[in-house]
């Protein structure tokens, strides 16, 4: 699996009640297989582009590409989009409580009919690659900070995706921890290169990215 590259050209965004755009004729053209850092200050607009590129947010003008094709009009075509080509992780993993880990990263394939034995050699190969393999019959209330984050960083790559969109995955983290993380998510994007979009308040691991960019 490799990445395809995204193209954003022209992007003009506007929150509603807002007069003043976030993105007034933003571009941006990112390297298949590229690990892209994106930095500034809080409100610049970040998480904001991670949500466009995603289909979760609308625009008002400008266009968005993943390998020449644009990003899909409708609820059902995004959602579809999401499924087919985006791994999302966020500050928080958002795992579902009541299901243990392996179930978690299960659950995306088994919307998408997928139960063969080789996707379940693949759920315990990506645990292991997060050094969670011991630990995949626990509940996500049984895991630690940094257990969790990388649970949730294998869950957003369970369908191996092409385009990986993590919004301050290690935030919430302790310096030593987030260190940890970083270093499981450098693993991952060698291994699998995804294109991908880092949103990070911590200059340290941006610097480590093949890319920076700076809004605001």
């Amino acid at each position: 699996m490799i990445g395809q590259p995204l193209s954003i050209t022209s992007l003009h965004k506007t929150y509603a009640g807002n007069t003043h755009p976030v993105f007034d004729g933003f571009d941006l053209e990112v390297e298949a297989g590229c690990l892209c850092a994106i930095v500034g200050v809080s409100g610049v607009g970040k998480t904001t582009l991670l949500n466009c590129v995603a289909g979760l947010d609308h625009w008002e003008g400008g266009a968005i590409t993943v390998d020449r094709e644009p990003v899909p009009e409708g609820s059902e075509a995004r959602a579809l989009y999401r499924r087919r080509r985006v791994g999302l992780a966020f500050q928080q993993p958002h795992l579902l409580p009541e299901f243990t880990v392996r179930e978690n990263l299960r659950m995306p394939l088994l919307i998408d009919g997928n139960s063969s034995s080789e996707a379940e050699g693949w759920i315990s190969e990506l645990l292991a690659t997060v050094g969670l393999g011991d630990l995949g019959e626990r509940l996500p209330g049984q895991l630690s900070g940094g257990q969790a984050a990388r649970a949730g960083l294998a869950r957003a790559l369970v369908r191996k995706p092409t385009l990986w969109l993590l919004d301050e995955p290690t935030g919430n983290l302790d310096p030593a921890t987030a260190e940890e993380v970083f270093g499981f998510l450098l693993r991952l994007h060698a291994e699998l290169r995804p294109t991908t979009l880092l949103v990070t308040h911590n200059p340290g691991l941006a610097e480590r990215c093949m890319r920076v960019v700076r809004l605001g």
